[in-house]
């Protein structure tokens, strides 16, 4: 329990850090589009402005002195827009300071750099100023528009942008913290698989050398009867053969973790497979009494495509499996089932069969639900991983037999071959308990 007690806090700093850099990321991404908005928004609202600045100077052509003092006086309704905000104007005559032409106007700062058609922002009074300049009789006429209701506006898109920066950053950091949390529980649960493989593994590993080691130590202790050597020999033997298999299964295991690339698959009939792998069980049979039959055959040919030596392999444990548990004088049948666009390979036993809560955790490496099997639990894995990388499907049930039921189906194959492969036959039925079904799923089309 230790390891797992600390996982979690390892998994929230590791997942924290991966959150904090995306919402720094966020944060600079969030701050260089405000700005590139804000620059957008008043150069559109200044655009606007000087529109209607162009607009009034090309309108006003005043004829003389005395008219510019008499539009001085007047006040023209249409120097307001529907905001409100007039069009305020100046006369600036050579030598002169400049002149207001509108009622009421601040007065024009007399060092502002005024030229014919150019625009410029300066403080008027204690305004912020768009003004425009045109040159009409010899003067320049200067247009002018307060950008107060500009700035008024920007004002609230920044208020607006810096409320909306917690909340965002906020909910971002929160965002990723749930996405690191859910993408690194699945290499949580594979760190904590692999410290369980290792401790189950030196823990299965560690019975048989203790007792070769213990029945060396005794059988050269002192000098004893041929007979005896020979029972030592043959116990030595025992779990000598014991560790190879163990030895084998998890080499076999690994070469799955690793994903190489798997052989090319085959057509194959699973109703041939289904009746080598019972003759191969022909003297497991006989020295234990057990009735081994093979199910009755379809109408048409039980065609699959897989590779051939992993198809076999899993045939060859799921039987293993069955006659361990079948024990002396009990029964197994095999069996090639063809249910529509599916194949399934089905093992039955009379044995004690699989309680419903031992069934999530058949295919755990080195789990067995009972002892009455024997062997390490590793046989259940290795077929869980010749369904899961050739497509097949298990379904864990009971047998009209007494005992268990395991079901592997995959869909038929649309390119058929004629005759049996030559490898049948030659392969040896693999250890296997009742271990596992890692992850069952259900039979396809039910």
């Amino acid at each position: 329990m230790r390891p797992h007690r600390f996982a979690l806090p390892a998994q929230l700093a590791a997942a924290g850090r991966v959150a904090a850099a995306a919402t720094l990321v966020i944060a600079v991404i969030y701050a260089g589009c405000i700005l590139a908005l804000n620059d957008l928004v008043s150069a559109r609202l200044v655009a606007a402005v000087d529109a209607r600045l162009s607009e009034r100077l090309a309108d006003f052509s005043p004829g003389n002195v005395a008219q510019l003092s008499a539009r001085r006086d007047h006040h023209d309704d249409d120097d307001d827009d529907a905001g409100g905000v007039p069009v305020v104007l100046w006369w600036v005559a050579h030598g002169k300071a400049p002149a207001s032409l509108s009622t009421p106007a601040p007065a024009l700062p007399a060092d502002l750099p005024l030229a014919a058609g150019r625009t410029l922002t300066a403080n008027v009074g204690t305004v912020s100023f768009r003004l425009m300049a045109a040159r009409r009789a010899g003067s320049l006429v200067v247009a002018g528009q307060s950008l107060a209701v500009q700035d008024h506006i920007q004002d609230l898109l920044l208020g607006g942008e810096a409320l909306a920066a917690p909340v965002l950053l906020l909910a971002m950091f929160a965002g990723s913290l749930i996405i690191g949390l859910r993408a690194l529980s699945p290499v949580e649960r594979s760190r904590r698989r692999q410290l369980e493989f290792t401790a189950d593994a030196s823990h299965e590993l560690r019975t048989p050398l203790s007792v070769i080691s213990a029945e060396t130590s005794i059988a050269l202790s002192s000098p004893r009867q041929p007979a005896e050597y020979r029972d030592a020999l043959r116990r030595i033997t025992g779990e000598s053969e014991r560790l190879r298999k163990i030895v084998e299964d998890m080499l076999w295991l690994a070469r799955f973790d690793s994903r190489p690339p798997p052989p090319g698959n085959e057509p194959l009939d699973l109703s041939t497979i289904a009746a080598a792998c019972a003759g191969r069980f022909g003297p497991v049979a006989a020295a234990q009494s057990l009735d081994i039959s093979v199910g009755p055959a379809g109408p048409a040919p039980a065609w699959i495509s897989a590779p051939p030596e992993w198809v076999d392999r899993l045939a060859g444990v799921l039987m293993d499996n069955a006659c361990r548990y079948a024990g002396p004088g009990g029964s197994v049948r095999i069996s090639a089932v063809s249910r529509g666009g599916w194949i399934s390979l089905v093992v039955e036993d009379s044995g004690p069969g699989v309680r419903p809560q031992e069934r999530p955790r058949l295919f755990d490496r080195f789990h067995r639900a009972t002892e009455q099997g024997g062997g390490a639990g590793l046989g259940l894995a290795i077929a869980d991983s010749v369904a899961g990388s050739t497509g097949g499907h298990w379904r864990i049930g009971e047998s009209a037999l007494g005992g268990a039921l395991f079901e592997v189906s995959w869909r038929r194959a649309s390119v058929r071959q004629r005759g049996a492969p030559a490898w049948l036959g030659t392969q040896d039925g693999s250890s296997a308990n009742r271990d596992h079904p890692a992850r069952p799923a259900g039979r396809p089309g039910s």
